[in-house]
């Protein structure tokens, strides 16, 4: 029996039309602290959280107040929604992390969920591919300037959406960016915060500050990985 996602929204959610972005980390660190530094550059308001028990059992304080470590933030606005967790969620979980993110898409008719993938290299090459599940989707990547992969594995919940979204005729877009390093680095957060901004209008990624909240993000979202590790490798015994 796979285990419940559920989902508590604080405010109503009125974003029809808009976007949908997969701040999970289920591969590197990366995609968690680019949509992280996201939230606190485009003024995004807290809206709900995420919730499982096969999640591990932390809270994460912030400004002297317990928080999940997975929320939903929203800028109504620009009608962009962000699934911000600082979990690094069990490969178990991840095919029903996409699902519940993708009925979620759905249930506030999203036009476009955008996830990102690392890809591993040996230079710097700031290059930036993309993989669509609908044509519609890779019409909206190519019209604003993207290069469309021909080939390749995209894994964890950025291909299990792209799999579910071709489907279930849903939009989805992995941008996949470069990675030079083995763990997280500001230049790969920059990197797909810009390759967002290109899809996103309005999302701002003043880079001066994109540094210093990917900085914050990375210690918090390593500190809280280090701390649930623990927890997690009892938990999948």
């Amino acid at each position: 029996m796979l285990p419940e996602i559920r989902i508590k929204e604080f405010k109503p959610i009125s974003i029809e039309g808009g976007y949908l972005i997969d701040g999970f980390p289920s591969v590197g660190f990366t995609e968690a602290i680019a949509t992280e530094s996201i939230i606190h550059t485009s003024q995004f308001e807290l809206v709900g959280i995420i919730d499982s028990d096969a999640f591990p059992p932390v809270s994460l304080i912030k400004n002297g107040k317990p928080n999940y470590p997975t929320r939903i933030f929203v800028n109504p606005s620009l009608k962009v929604a962000i699934f911000s967790s600082y979990l690094t969620v069990n490969e178990s979980l991840h095919r029903v992390v996409a699902r519940k993110m993708l009925s979620w898409a759905k249930e506030h008719k999203i036009s476009l969920i955008i996830s990102g993938v690392a890809v591993k290299s040996k230079d710097d090459s700031e290059k930036v591919l993309v993989a669509a599940s609908t044509e519609e989707a890779q019409k909206k990547l190519t019209d604003v300037g993207f290069a469309l992969i021909d080939q390749g594995t995209i894994p964890g919940i950025p291909g299990v959406l792209l799999n579910e979204g071709m489907m279930n005729n849903q939009n989805v877009a992995v941008i996949l960016f470069n990675s030079v390093a083995t763990g997280p680095d500001f230049k790969a957060s920059a990197q797909l915060c810009l390759a967002m901004s290109k899809l996103l209008p309005g999302i701002s990624c003043d880079i001066s500050m994109l540094h210093k909240e990917a900085e914050r993000a990375e210690h918090d979202i390593k500190e809280a990985h280090k701390e649930t590790k623990r927890l997690k490798d009892s938990m999948y015994r």
